[in-house]
C-alpha cells in the first residue's frame, strides 16, 4: 500500500521560513498529483498546494500565493513545500496528500500523519 511521511514542521517566528518534506513509498506515489492541505485548531481543513507527477502544473491557494512553493523530486518519491514569509495565520497541521490533481480533499486517496507549524508573531 505504502505511506506518506511528513517532516519538517516546527515553530518559527513571524517572516520566517520553514521546508516541509513528504517521502512516499509504494502506491502512494503513482498518482495523478500530490499535494499540501492544512487543518488549524477550531477550522476546516484548508488546500494549500497541489503539484502534477511531471511537476509541470501546480496550484495554491490564495493564501499562500507568493509566499509558498510546492515542488517534487521524482528520483526521491519526495515532495517538498518551501514556505516563506511565515504569518502566524499559517499556523496549522500540515498534510502531504496523494491523488488528483484538485483543491478538494475528497479527492485526494492517501494522507500523511501530519505535521505542526507554529508561527509566532
Amino acid at each position: 500500500q505504502g505511506q506518506l511521511v511528513e517532516s519538517g514542521g516546527g515553530l518559527v517566528q513571524a517572516g520566517g521560513s520553514l521546508r516541509l518534506s513528504c517521502a512516499a513509498s509504494g502506491r502512494t506515489y503513482n498518482t495523478e498529483a500530490m499535494g499540501w492541505f492544512r487543518q488549524a485548531p477550531g477550522k476546516e481543513r484548508e488546500f494549500v498546494a497541489v503539484i502534477t507527477w511531471r511537476g509541470r502544473n501546480t496550484d495554491y491557494a490564495e493564501s499562500v500565493k507568493g509566499r509558498f512553493t510546492i515542488s517534487r523530486d521524482n528520483a526521491k518519491n519526495t515532495v517538498y513545500l518551501q514556505m516563506n514569509s511565515l504569518k502566524p495565520e499559517d499556523t496549522a497541521v500540515y498534510y502531504c496528500t496523494s491523488g488528483g490533481f484538485s483543491r478538494d480533499y475528497r479527492r485526494q486517496d492517501y494522507w500523511g500523519q501530519g505535521t505542526q507549524v507554529t508561527v509566532s508573531s
